[in-house]
């Protein structure tokens, strides 16, 4: 059984306005994130985590080290999990990219799936990387034979991404169906039976932040 703790990385000093923060503009935590990271860390300083797998980007990697500084594990820097590269929208507000491209804003809004961001990403190409991170942790999930536990940080888009791939949802729909909070907690659990697809036991849970702890996914 393969047990994935999803989580995005902590607020930081671009993340409002809401901009397209991809793979090249370079954010940090800001005070916020941190607190928040560390409360996540907290939440999860009893629950037994095998593996560690992080976006390489500052903003997620600072947060991972946060998450696993009481498990005694070393982080694993993965490209695979890194945010949707957003091209030349890098670093645009929201606001602007609809003043200033509303065709292509629209195109975006439409079906993010296809729409290849500002000349970078669409939500296929980030779906086809991310579906090899799960693919690969199942096999290694069920080569050790035991229930395994991985914690995944990664980004607002690669994340919901990520959602709708595992669970069925129409790519065109990630950003519809899914909202992925700074610091909020996602957990997904494989059966034995891999092909019946994993459970969605929690979803975008921020309770630690208002001081819960340990596991209330079971």
């Amino acid at each position: 059984m393969l047990t994935v703790l999803l989580t995005r990385h902590g607020h930081t000093d671009r993340s409002e306005p809401d901009q397209y923060l991809g793979q090249y503009v370079e954010a940090t935590l800001t005070e916020r994130g941190r607190r928040d990271a560390e409360a996540l860390a907290a939440r999860m300083r009893e629950v037994p985590i095998d593996r560690a797998i992080t976006s390489p980007l500052s903003r997620a990697a600072e947060t991972a080290a946060i998450l696993v500084a009481g498990h005694r594990l070393e982080l694993e820097l993965d490209d695979r999990m890194l945010e949707m590269d957003y091209g030349a929208w890098e670093g645009m507000t929201v606001e602007e990219v609809a003043n200033r491209l509303p065709e292509e804003f629209e195109q975006y809004e439409h079906n993010p799936s296809l729409h290849r961001v500002g000349g970078g990403e669409n939500g296929e190409q980030v779906a086809r990387r991310v579906s090899t991170v799960i693919d690969d942790l199942l096999a290694w999930a069920g080569s050790t034979g035991d229930d395994s536990t991985c914690l995944l940080v990664g980004h607002s888009s690669v994340n919901r991404v990520l959602l709708a791939t595992v669970l069925g949802v129409p790519l065109a729909d990630y950003r519809r169906r899914f909202q992925v909070d700074w610091a909020s907690l996602t957990v997904l659990r494989w059966p034995r039976d891999v092909a019946a697809g994993p459970l969605l036991l929690l979803a975008n849970d921020v309770a630690h932040v208002r001081g819960m702890t340990g596991v209330t996914w079971d």
